[in-house]
């Protein structure tokens, strides 16, 4: 009898390969970068569907992403609908005068009752919700929120369009923390209910995967050698 994490990725894995099989040859590159620091992000506590705008630091975060990529041949530029999302994609597409392609399915995961509490809140306040989600944020959500492997289905969906819409060449997603760990997970093979556990992604981070004909590769992951050197190791959730 197959163990459930062996099903569950099956499972995701036959969801991606249709996308994976367009990708695999045309020398796609994404880049994909978490949005600047919010008060959230700074402070602790879930931040999904709430928009808040970046922190001043956040928008230092951003410019600096942008004096750093400017002058990159990107392919398209595409992004969160958020506030925190569009704010960090700003000053890139000022500098090279494009326009943020916005979709839905790169917005965060909801949190939904958890928004706005803290890991401790949530922890007390919904234990059984909040321990079934410990154990599987893949196929459990937060009270009244998302499922991990349906952010995936959302946001691999927007992948497909990219690869149609471009088919090679360099182009960059903002997002955050969640979804691209949850976009991560579902392109390296790894079981969505473990993105907690096996990847990290700090605010401005920036991860990169090429696909060629084996596959997606990730080249580069946690990369914040863009921005100013005191807030490369800033703390934050």
């Amino acid at each position: 009898m197959l163990r459930p994490w062996i099903v569950r990725l099956v499972h995701v894995f036959r969801q991606t390969v249709n996308v994976y099989e367009e990708m695999v040859m045309t020398g796609l590159k994404l880049y994909l970068l978490r949005h600047g620091e919010t008060e959230a992000s700074r402070d602790g506590g879930y931040c999904g569907r709430s928009d808040p705008d970046l922190t001043e630091t956040g928008r230092h975060m951003a410019e600096d992403f942008a004096k750093a990529y400017q002058d990159h041949p990107w392919a398209g530029i595409y992004a969160s609908p958020m506030r925190r999302a569009i704010a960090t994609a700003a000053p890139l597409c000022s500098g090279c005068k494009r326009e943020p392609q916005l979709r839905d399915g790169l917005r965060e995961l909801d949190f939904g009752e958890w928004e706005g509490r803290t890991f401790a809140q949530a922890r007390q306040e919904f234990a059984d919700d909040y321990l079934r989600w410990l154990a599987d944020a893949g196929w459990n959500a937060p009270t009244g929120g998302e499922r991990g492997i349906d952010v995936a289905r959302r946001a691999l969906a927007v992948l497909d369009e990219i690869q149609k819409s471009h088919g090679q060449g360099d182009v960059l997603v903002v997002s955050h923390k969640a979804t691209i760990r949850i976009l991560l997970c579902s392109m390296m093979g790894i079981d969505i209910g473990n993105y907690r556990d096996r990847i990290a992604v700090a605010t401005a981070s920036l991860a990169i995967v090429e696909f060629h004909e084996h596959g997606p590769l990730l080249t580069r992951l946690g990369d914040r050698s863009h921005l100013r050197q005191e807030l490369r190791n800033l703390a934050g959730t």
